[in-house]
């Protein structure tokens, strides 16, 4: 079983700080920039930052469906990570200052990909896929901090 990555990254024309609490609002920001792959989203505990948990499903194709359930920590001012108490999925959103007022985003989860034959479409297909995902989720946070 081999490690899977998938990372989608944007520059954000909103200041790090505004960016980084965004990212750690899980309450009003996360599920105004969630894209029509997630449904049934909620915060069981928490809302903002680390010791949340929120749950939602995520069909990233018509027969790929993943129920996710979260908990978040921040490692450091610039990090927020989903570790997914259903599976090996971590997510790891970074937010790094890129210039004054603007601030690059980087969303990479990792998880164990399946053995054999199923295993290599995974590796080659799935971080495709979930990068277009998290494209919608980074353009929609980019519409979100800045209106």
């Amino acid at each position: 079983m081999a490690q899977v990555t998938a990372t989608a990254e944007r520059t954000v024309p909103a200041p790090v700080d505004q960016v980084r609490a965004a990212v750690a609002d899980y309450s009003v920001t996360r599920p105004a920039i969630l894209t029509e792959q997630y449904r049934d989203y909620t915060v069981t505990t928490g809302g903002t930052g680390a010791g949340t948990t929120a749950e939602w499903t995520l069909q990233a194709t018509k027969k790929r469906v993943r129920n996710v359930k979260v908990a978040v920590s921040q490692p450091s001012p610039d990090q927020v990570v989903e570790t997914d108490a259903n599976s090996s999925m971590v997510t790891t959103w970074t937010v790094a200052p890129a210039g004054e007022a603007a601030s690059t985003v980087t969303i990479t989860t990792t998880w164990t990909g399946a053995s054999g034959i199923g295993g290599f479409f995974e590796k080659t297909f799935a971080p495709k896929g979930l990068a277009r995902i998290y494209g919608g989720v980074l353009d929609n946070l980019a519409r979100t901090v800045t209106s």
